[in-house]
């Protein structure tokens, strides 16, 4: 039966070629932001190197002290990290990387702008580089503050040209650093990980960090698994009750240990007074963008299924007058559309994967390398089924309500 649907559905497409060509357009082209926009938030959001242990880390990405009248926001201070944070129950590790920074360099007389990060020898063991050339820095390194730096491969070649870095000196900040690795580019899409220069932190100008609540790191934690989540969350949350407030104007001090897509969910849909983040807002309101924007082509893609089938009422009429049942010929008006759309979903990867090379091209988004992998595949081919169930569903079923005798006369109604 389905495999004469399916022929059935091939030959109807092509014996209206305009409306076949109408809907693959309205189709694929939806279906191409669609999935522009999942690549996108899938590099962002998604496990990939060097941020494969997701499922088992949480960071620190914000505190705040508030007060009645005042608030004062800021990516968390080392003292707040060190003492705070160190030995909570569950957790395996826990590691510390500045925010970004720009920098500037002058190899050879021209400048070169960077973004440095200052870390911790536990970083690079939470995270998984590919190191190309040499190695991390270690806890000695850190405890001696030794200028040595971890670049990335454009800096790398920014600075030498390509192969070899190791060994050689780089100049940021007004600071000389011995590389002592190279690792391969991470998309600046990833805030946690990203960077082009990796130094230790210990290499600071002035030793004022080690005294700041608020500064300019993130904490990471890697717990034993998802399941410790919740009490290390409690946990932090119970110890940073104890935090001395710097004056009157504060009464409480927040600094949640999150996820990072719960860290952009309360950036976006959170309260500021409230503990909690909310990733269902976030979920929620990606979902309901995606739907909005499927919206328009799919009621235009219904109306034109409703004309194309009702052109079809003589051929109703003899099929149903010949024993067809209304099941049986939604079905086959189903298929049809799904065919339709699948077409065109395959049209729209195929434009989707150029869109998304000219992207990476153009570099709107340092070093992301945007394509459609596994997971963006999957949702890309689940949208376009829900694109063709519901553009195919009314019209099939409004179909199915006529009667033969009226369709036979070439009735619509």
């Amino acid at each position: 039966m389905l495999k004469s649907y399916l022929k059935l559905a091939w030959k109807v497409l092509w014996r209206r070629r305009f409306f076949t060509a109408t809907s693959l357009f309205g189709i694929s082209v939806t279906l191409v932001v669609l999935m522009v926009a999942t690549a996108l938030l899938d590099h962002t959001f998604a496990p990939m190197p060097p941020e494969v242990r997701q499922e088992r880390t949480l960071g620190i990405f914000r505190a705040r002290f508030t007060g009645p009248h005042s608030t004062w926001n800021s990516a968390a201070g080392y003292r707040m990290l060190d003492r705070y944070a160190r030995n909570l129950p569950g957790v395996e590790r826990m590691g510390m990387v500045s925010v970004p920074t720009e920098v500037q360099s002058y190899p050879g007389g021209t400048r070169v702008d960077s973004t440095m990060r200052r870390a911790d020898a536990e970083f690079w063991r939470i995270l998984d580089f590919t190191f190309v050339e040499g190695g991390p820095f270690t806890d000695q390194d850190v405890a001696n503050g030794s200028s040595v730096a971890v670049i990335n491969v454009a800096t790398r070649d920014r600075f030498f040209g390509g192969p070899p870095a190791v060994g050689r000196t780089i100049e940021a900040d007004n600071q000389r650093f011995r590389v002592i690795g190279v690792i391969e580019n991470v998309s600046t899409t990833r805030p946690v990980s990203s960077g082009d220069v990796f130094v230790p932190l210990t290499t600071a100008k002035t030793d004022a960090y080690k005294q700041e609540m608020l500064g300019d790191f993130f904490g990471l934690l890697l717990a034993r698994s998802p399941a410790d989540f919740p009490a290390v969350k409690a946990e932090l949350l119970s110890r940073l009750k104890s935090v001395e407030m710097p004056d009157r104007d504060y009464d409480r001090f927040f600094a949640p240990a999150e996820t990072y897509f719960e860290s952009v969910a309360s950036r976006s849909f959170g309260d500021r007074n409230e503990e909690r983040s909310h990733p269902e807002r976030l979920w929620g309101a990606m979902v309901f963008v995606g739907l909005l924007f499927m919206l328009l082509p799919t009621v235009n893609l219904v109306n034109l299924n409703v004309s194309r089938i009702m052109e079809r009422a003589s051929e109703i009429g003899v099929r149903k007058a010949f024993g067809a049942s209304s099941r049986t010929l939604v079905g086959q008006f189903v298929v049809e559309n799904l065919v339709l759309t699948l077409v065109g979903a395959v049209i729209g990867f195929v434009l989707s994967a150029i869109v998304l090379r000219t992207i990476s091209g153009t570099g709107l988004f340092p070093y992301a390398h945007l394509h459609i992998n596994i997971r963006v595949f999957v949702y890309g081919v689940g949208l376009a089924v829900l694109f063709g169930l519901i553009s195919g569903v009314y019209p099939a079923w409004r179909m199915s309500r006529l009667q033969p005798v009226s369709a036979l006369k070439g009735a619509t109604r």
